[in-house]
């Protein structure tokens, strides 16, 4: 899946039709967009066709539909159309709007979806992003060898009551078994959401209605409808991450605010460890002037540049202070957990500096030095190392180091950056 090539449409696809929350007519125009340009809407209706990218830093709204904005211009309900992208893996595109809001058409994502289908993709040089869940987000995402979603939604009707289902996204799967579904909303809401300039384009045609005693269309397209289409909400606003992606996630009540929430916190994690993953023995050889028996740094498993970093020391019988440091009852000196903690925290100031290959990092304080528990062979030593102040050449960092979640050291570190 990592060695696919990005896709852009093979051809212009035009949609028009009625905004849900404006009641104003919409026309949205798919073209081509070259490789890495990502997904791209542009206000035709402006002078200067300003742009907007389809990613979660322009979320401006995420109430009955996920809005977005850039320089004081926002396009509104575009989470039917990014599914429709996601689904048919179409990782660039210009969507040119002559308005504020994308058209609803029938409620579905079948229409913009059929539309790609018919118009073709087209191969791109550039190799696709995949986010790969590795492991678990709080219970929510799982990893999972393409993308699956399990949801359950739950509204006192009796439409719907309690629903659940899970679903795996392919192109097949989608078409299938999500894009068919509409947007729904209760009759009893309508009134209230006009008054706010909300739901002013609704209609039969283009929405499921509930009323009090049961739906008033004439027929679901399925009996789980509702569910289905909140399934493929979570699609689309997943897409806003920039990326294809791979996992299982399982929602519970989804919402378009909580779809941004996971998605951000998907892409943090995803961008952290590739930025960590970046950082090899080879890269901490390079910016640390340690070496054998000395260096004590392993890998680096997470990086943010000029404030955070978390990097490993595996603790082995083989260390060679443990021939000479209570040889009977093995125990890592704790000046050495130390050094391990500030050698850490010297990868993360070198990449603070300019030119950092001619530099080197000497530590002028060590201040609240604690040790908490014995470090023994076999443990693994996690130090996360925090910036806390950077004024020229002078730093200051707070770490600490955890073996099973446990914290074993921790000091407040003061270090200079030197010519070498």
């Amino acid at each position: 899946m990592a060695d696919e090539r990005q896709h852009t449409v093979a051809g212009r696809i035009t949609l028009q039709g009625t905004g849900v929350h404006s009641g104003e007519a919409a026309s949205l125009t798919i073209r081509p967009a070259p490789s890495d340009s990502g997904i791209l809407f542009a206000r035709t209706d402006i002078e200067g066709a300003p742009t907007i990218p389809a990613r979660l830093e322009h979320v401006t709204r995420t109430e009955l539909g996920v809005g977005l904005g850039a320089d004081g211009v926002e396009v509104l309900t575009v989470e039917h159309v990014l599914a429709a992208l996601a689904a048919a893996r179409v990782d660039n595109a210009r969507l040119e709007l002559d308005g504020p809001e994308v058209p609803i058409l029938d409620g579905s994502f079948a229409p913009c979806f059929e539309a790609l289908r018919r118009a073709g993709r087209t191969e791109q040089a550039s190799p696709a992003e995949v986010i790969q869940i590795s492991d678990t987000i709080t219970y929510v995402v799982l990893p999972h060898d393409g993308f699956l979603i399990s949801a359950t939604i739950e509204f006192d009707h009796a439409a719907i009551g309690r629903q659940y289902g899970a679903f795996r996204i392919d192109e097949t799967g989608f078409a299938t078994n999500l894009a068919p579904a509409r947007t729904f909303g209760f009759r009893s809401d309508a009134g209230a959401l006009r008054s706010r300039g909300l739901a002013r384009g609704a209609s039969l045609d283009n929405t499921v209605v509930l009323g009090d005693d049961g739906v008033v269309n004439p027929d679901l397209r399925f009996p789980d409808e509702f569910l289905r289409h909140k399934v493929g909400d979570i699609v689309g606003d997943l897409a806003l991450m920039g990326a294809r992606f791979s996992g299982h996630v399982i929602a519970s009540r989804p919402s378009h605010a909580g779809n941004v929430q996971l998605a951000r916190a998907i892409r943090d994690r995803h961008d952290t460890a590739q930025r960590a993953s970046r950082i090899d023995v080879r890269q901490i050889m390079k910016h640390l002037p340690h070496r054998y028996p000395m260096l004590l740094v392993d890998r680096v498993i997470e990086f943010e540049p000029g404030e955070r970093i978390v990097g490993l020391k595996n603790v082995t019988i083989n260390e060679p202070f443990f021939s000479g440091h209570f040889p009977d009852h093995p125990i890592m000196p704790g000046v050495l957990i130390v050094e391990a903690m500030g050698q850490v925290g010297g990868l993360l100031l070198m990449d603070a500096v300019e030119q950092p290959d001619d530099k080197v990092v000497y530590f002028m304080s060590l201040d609240k030095v604690k040790w908490r528990r014995p470090v023994t062979p076999g443990d693994q030593i996690l130090f996360e190392v925090t910036m806390t102040n950077l004024r020229r050449s002078v730093c200051r960092m707070k770490g600490k180091g955890m073996v099973d979640g446990k914290v074993v050291a921790e000091a407040e570190m003061m270090a200079r950056i030197v010519d070498r």
